[in-house]
């Protein structure tokens, strides 16, 4: 029986981090990348690798970054006037100029799309106050996201000394950032309309990814290109289900060379069905019932795994310390961690499955504060 973990009344197990090996079979690609890697999106695991630890010039690959911390600093439709020194900035554009006004979701598209520099600096200087201050910023989360072989000089990738990631961490964050359903909407697109000027005026915006209409099933993810890091390529792809992310980093037959990968890729991994617990309860205070039952959207869950079973799953609860009623059944009152090899892999609602009313306030309780009766329910809750 699978274990289900509460952040408030155990602690997670941690195994030791594993990578998947690709199944016995199929005969791994050729390919003309110095690096590269392809992973299962679902958990990570490793399908495909060549120097795939090695740190390389990612060019403006970086931009997957520099638009993920946009898109998570809010605001993404207000309009400003776009910073008349960070646009000036050589390399590829969205066409910004001085007096421009803009939106951070603009800059998303700028940046995904035609890879615009002036975007990538526009964001950083909107976001953090200065281009220095935001590539602070890209290298906390980095640290944070644990890509141990990742460094920011640049939020557009333009060259800096030890500007540089390996093929797996751009994988992993590749990963983080699809997770994102605006980034993942973006990046999808072929071209894309967004509005900006001296006055704002519609424009359209194509996409440099052209392997989004060489191949079935692609959705992302960003191109990139410099004279020292060469052809640079993250993408995305999801077939019967089966969801893989792909990087090579430079690599003079990018394309072809992705599209080899997932044909192997796809025979290499399988979809696996399993069940998500059905005994999750929260406390509650002030409802007829001390309990509440938790339950999830969809009884099973399914992922593309190359050698996991469904005892490699764990569940953390993530919820407060206690939940106030009246709750109406469907409302999402907390979340389900899913995690292998003490690694998330997703994190999902988990919705009220019953009605729970506020119960009646006796006569005796009346005069009595909320921090009262809070106490005694912890009272009651950790009494021996």
């Amino acid at each position: 029986m699978k274990r289900l973990i509460s952040v408030f009344s155990a602690v997670l197990l941690i195994f030791p981090c594993m990578c998947g090996t690709a199944a016995f079979g199929a005969e791994e690609p050729e390919i003309s990348a110095k690096a590269a890697v392809l992973i299962s999106a679902d958990t990570g695991e490793v399908i495909y690798g060549l120097n795939a630890a090695e740190k390389l010039p990612m060019a403006s690959t970086t931009k997957i970054m520099t638009t993920l911390l946009c898109l998570e600093s809010g605001g993404l439709y207000d309009e400003f006037v776009v910073d008349s020194e960070a646009i000036k900035v050589e390399g590829s554009s969205m066409g910004l100029r001085e007096g421009d006004t803009v939106t951070k979701y603009a800059l998303c598209c700028g940046m995904l799309l035609p890879s615009g520099n002036d975007a990538a600096n526009a964001a950083a200087v909107r976001i953090s106050g200065s281009i220095e201050a935001f590539v602070e910023l890209m290298n906390r989360r980095a640290a944070k996201m644990g890509l141990s072989k990742t460094f920011f000089v640049t939020p557009s990738g333009l060259e800096g000394e030890g500007h540089g990631s390996s093929a797996a961490d751009m994988a992993l964050l590749a990963r983080e950032a699809l997770k994102n359903e605006t980034f993942r909407d973006i990046c999808s697109k072929e071209s894309i309309k967004v509005r900006f000027g001296d006055p704002p005026y519609d424009r359209w915006l194509k996409n440099t990814n052209r392997l989004l209409t060489m191949y079935e099933g692609v959705y992302g993810v960003k191109t990139g290109f410099t004279d020292e890091a060469g052809r640079c390529l993250v993408s995305a792809c999801e077939r019967d289900g089966k969801r893989l992310i792909c990087v090579t980093l430079n690599d003079s037959n990018d394309w072809n060379d992705h599209i080899a990968m997932y044909g192997y890729g796809f025979g290499e991994v399988r979809q696996l069905e399993f069940s998500l617990p059905e005994d999750i309860t929260a406390d509650i205070v002030g409802g007829a019932s001390e309990k509440l039952r938790l339950v999830p959207e969809n009884s099973t869950y399914t992922v593309s795994t190359v050698a996991g079973n469904a005892d490699d799953f764990t569940y953390t609860v993530l919820r407060p310390p206690f939940l106030y009623a009246p709750v109406k059944e469907g409302d999402e009152a907390a979340a389900l961690r899913i995690s292998r090899f003490g690694q998330e892999v997703d994190t999902i609602p988990l919705y009220a499955a019953e009605n729970i009313s506020a119960a009646p306030v006796k006569a005796e309780k009346a005069n009595k504060g909320l921090f009262t009766r809070i106490k005694e329910f912890f009272g009651r809750v950790f009494s021996p």
